[in-house]
């Protein structure tokens, strides 16, 4: 466990505020909290959060992480308050950046109080684009169209601060890369050569006098602003690129693009930096490539590059987070998406060891090794997980209570399945949530008393390829599943039950049999009413089968285009448009070729 840093006797603000080192201490709070001291890293940055901009944000960010491992409201509302009292203390004195930089240091004939200045004027404009991102996320997480609205009018706030930042840090290390190419062993970099380049040619040089009394701000504080920004800047990008595609438009009327690649690219920049945020980037690299690039089947199908790049991560940072229970959850991540589910159970069960004073972190690990028992068909093993987190999660008890009843029912227990159904709907609360509906409508059917252990086994087989989690099947699991399914004769979920079997022979590369059963559950029209996202979903998934082959890629692209034309008000339509905007993106430079 991470040690606590003691806060210092008195008043920290006057105590403490002129003679700590508030980089080096936020980067010790975020390393305590990498290794399992979220306890005391909260309190560190709790501590000291009055002292600087800097520590104000760790405690912000430590809230916000919070939130986002939990989805809890209670926990997201007060991330919300805490990153705008960071954003509150950050504009107290904010009135610009270069410009205001510039002017104060013409007022000042002490360079190291200007140096400090100019480096926390920076800083607080990097921490208020920073706030507005993850207040963006909190916008982003609610999936209505007003929030998704209400986030990109916050991002777009950010974006100019964050573009602001970022050419001028790249500006100033621009300019002192080429005053200590060109002149060895001079003075470090002058702000009123790197502040603005055009008020050099209003104003003249500066006298060798003024130059000295200027402000210098050393190469290591520019690469670690540039790291400073990076992260935010990254992480806004990939955001973006997030963005449902049918919403794009709207997003690109507010200012800003999304660029997938350059996020990646400052995420990598910020995550070997000194900034107190590069382990941040590092989490965040780690989550695109073993949660986000996965499930929205981004870049294409294959993530075999993202795990590579997850797994060369992890190994090197190894050293630093032997027994952290992050790290470890990600390892556990690789290894369940290159299908060593066994391997992926004891990283999840160490995770879960090692998060043992962390309940978010524990109840992660839960769901994951609740996934990873169904993937395995080990229903009884995830039917506790789901029940413990039904019953200790605050976060969306209907979708896990849905999750507990599918899993118990295919163990047999119909009489307890069915109980817990039935509490689905009394465990609804936001209207507005894909899954929840999703779990509500599905428990409103299977309650009943004609319940069998079969609809409840192709329950969990529905859910594990809505999360795309049937590619981390074994060829024996995948078969098990087949004999399940041609074995249930129910009218009302034929076409499921095709779309699944079609599915499933996809991840077999039996594709022949793959295209006859999505054809097969395009045409269904019995169950479209129970099932009304069987038909939009199998002709997407006949359409990827087809733009495999360059003879029917047209007929694929037709299919695709179909699903997203043809069908409107199905649950997870938002997550179908995503992959396919992605299929369609992937496939134009094959057209251009």
């Amino acid at each position: 466990m991470a040690e606590m840093t003691e806060p210092p006797r008195g008043s920290v603000e006057e105590q403490e505020t002129e003679r700590i080192d508030d980089a080096e201490l936020a980067l010790k709070g975020i390393n305590m909290l990498l290794n399992n001291g979220f306890k005391e890293s909260d309190e560190l940055f709790r501590a000291y959060r009055n002292c600087s901009p800097l520590m104000s944000f760790g405690a912000s960010f430590v809230s916000f992480l919070n939130a986002m491992m939990t989805f809890e409201e209670e926990k997201m509302q007060m991330a919300f308050e805490d990153l705008k009292a960071t954003e509150r203390l950050c504009e107290s004195e904010n009135t610009g950046v270069i410009e205001t930089i510039k002017n104060k240091i013409k007022r000042s004939m002490d360079s190291q109080r200007s140096g400090v200045a100019a480096v926390d004027r920076l800083q607080r404009q990097i921490i208020i684009a920073d706030c507005q991102v993850y207040l963006a996320v909190l916008s982003f997480i609610k999936q209505e169209l007003s929030a998704y609205i209400k986030g990109g009018w916050i991002l777009r706030k950010a974006w100019k601060m964050y573009n602001k930042c970022y050419s001028d840090i790249t500006h100033l290390q621009e300019c002192s890369r080429r005053r200590t190419s060109e002149q060895e062993g001079t003075p470090p970099l002058s702000l009123s050569s790197s502040s603005d380049q055009s008020s050099q040619n209003h104003e003249g040089p500066a006298q060798p006098s003024t130059s000295q009394s200027f402000n210098r701000i050393n190469r290591e504080a520019l690469d670690r602003l540039k790291g400073s920004v990076s992260f935010g800047y990254g992480l806004f990008h990939l955001c973006i690129s997030m963005v449902p595609p049918h919403l794009l438009k709207i997003v690109n009327l507010l200012g800003f693009p999304g660029n997938r690649l350059q996020g990646l690219s400052a995420l990598t920049y910020a995550s070997e930096s000194k900034d107190m945020k590069a382990p941040l980037a590092t989490l965040a690299l780690l989550w695109y490539h073993t949660v986000v690039q996965p499930f929205f089947s981004l870049d294409g199908a294959d993530t075999q590059e993202g795990l590579m790049e997850a797994k060369s991560i992890l190994q090197q940072r190894e050293a630093i987070y032997p027994n952290s229970s992050l790290f470890m959850f990600f390892k556990g991540r690789v290894q369940r998406l290159e299908c060593q589910i066994g391997s992926a159970l004891i990283s999840f069960n160490d995770a879960l060891q090692l998060a043992s004073e962390q309940r978010e972190i524990q109840h992660v690990c839960l769901y994951e090794i609740g996934w990873c028992s169904m993937i395995e068909l080990s229903f009884r093993d995830a039917y506790r997980a789901f029940e413990r987190l039904k019953t200790e999660s605050r976060w969306s008890q209907c979708y896990y209570a849905y999750l507990t009843a599918a899993c118990q029912g295919a163990t047999g227990d119909l009489e307890g399945a069915i109980a817990v159904f039935k509490d689905v709907q009394r465990l609804f609360r936001r209207k507005n949530n894909q899954i929840e509906l999703f779990s509500m409508k599905r428990a409103e059917k299977l309650r009943s008393p004609s319940l069998s252990k079969e609809l409840c086994i192709l329950s969990v087989i529905e859910v594990l390829y809505l999360w795309k989690a049937l590619p981390n099947c074994s060829t024996s699991k995948l078969h098990a599943m087949t004999q399940v399914l041609q074995g249930i004769d129910d009218a009302s979920c034929a076409g499921l039950k095709y779309l699944l079997l079609g599915a499933i022979n996809k991840c077999l590369h039996n594709t022949k049999d793959a295209i006859q059963h999505f054809h097969l559950a395009v045409r269904d029209e019995v169950g479209r009413l129970s099932n009304s996202y069987v038909q939009p979903y199998s002709c997407y998934e006949l359409g990827c089968v087809l733009l495999n082959t360059p003879e029917s890629a047209e007929k694929g692209r037709m299919l695709m285009l179909q699903a997203k034309e043809d069908f409107a008000g199905y649950d997870f339509e938002n997550r179908l448009h995503v992959r396919i905007h992605s299929a369609l993106a992937s496939m134009r430079p094959v057209a251009d070729s």
